[in-house]
């Protein structure tokens, strides 16, 4: 067990430096002068950019930049913006909104794709299991601003069944609605494999055996089927709440949500580099952590993982 969680750690720190330092270089390779742009269109005095450009050591060359920021890193500093607000302060004040938006698309998500997938299998080849897959098509072919946007008209402005924009409502009134946008993939993925293993797990010589031992149809899926069905499942849940926790940049925007995912749009649109990298490395942080967790659940409940 210890060789494979060291060897898991070790490839989440390639990951991790691999990805901060391409997010970092593609940030401070974007045109313009960042620094400027603090003004507006009234210039600043050479001696205030030449401070500003030596605060941020925008004056050193890139590696030794991304030094700094490590640096800072290991001090649990994320950085400051340009304006001087913490990166950190900014997301705490921005993650309870993410966190709660995650979460609820993520209960959807299991709910939803779990019982669609079992409904679909159990009736497999009739008008339910058909419309089942065509949801599955549309949600996974729909691109999420479009899901979005057409979601907020339809069951927001039409129909006045959900706030249209905003925590006006507080949760959960306000999440609902984006979190089925934010949800919509990851049910219909969850629900094609789970339907996949239960069709799979229903042939198994097993469940001829319970089922000639006289054991009933519900009896036999719900205690054999589904829970050698679901294992897959919940491996991709839990994978895909590191994903929902930073997945939700385009929909916190569509909903004017005030979460980590509106932050990072805003500091992409306000050419905040410091706030975008910060940002970023905090996300890339969760969804690593989250898939080491996941890792190692599986390596102890399959030990083969281990030996791959």
């Amino acid at each position: 067990m210890t060789p494979y969680l060291i060897r898991r750690l070790a490839e989440a720190l390639i990951v991790f430096f691999g990805v901060t330092f391409l997010i970092y270089a593609m940030v401070y390779a974007l045109p313009g002068d960042p620094v400027a742009a603090l003004a507006g269109d009234r210039p600043l005095a050479p001696s205030v950019v030449q401070a500003v450009r030596e605060q941020y050591h925008l004056d050193e060359p890139l590696l030794t930049q991304y030094g700094h920021y490590l640096a800072g890193l290991v001090r649990g500093d994320l950085g400051t913006d340009f304006s001087g607000r913490s990166v950190g302060g900014q997301l705490a004040d921005r993650w309870p909104v993410t966190v709660r938006l995650a979460l609820t698309a993520w209960v959807i998500e299991a709910v939803a794709g779990i019982g669609l997938g079992v409904l679909a299998a159990l009736r497999r080849n009739t008008w339910t299991d058909r419309a089942v897959l065509a949801f599955t098509i549309g949600a996974v072919s729909v691109p999420v601003f479009v899901l979005g946007y057409t979601a907020q008209v339809v069951l927001g402005v039409r129909l006045g069944w959900f706030p249209v924009a905003g925590d006006t409502a507080g949760w959960p009134s306000s999440y609902v609605l984006p979190a089925l946008v934010v949800a919509a993939f990851g049910v219909a993925s969850i629900s094609r494999l789970v339907r996949a293993d239960v069709i799979e797990n229903l042939r198994a010589d097993y469940v001829r055996t319970a089922v000639a031992k006289g054991l009933s149809r519900r009896r036999t899926v719900v205690v054999h089927v589904l829970r050698n069905s679901l294992v897959p499942a919940v491996t991709c849940l839990a994978i895909d709440l590191g994903y929902l926790l930073g997945g939700t940049v385009i929909v916190e925007g569509i909903f004017n949500l005030p979460g980590i995912g509106q932050l990072l749009f805003q500091a992409i649109r306000g050419h905040a580099g410091p706030t975008v990298v910060g940002v970023s490395t905090a996300l890339i942080l969760v969804f690593l952590v989250a898939s080491v967790l996941v890792d190692l659940l599986n390596s102890l409940l399959d030990p083969r993982i281990r030996r791959d």
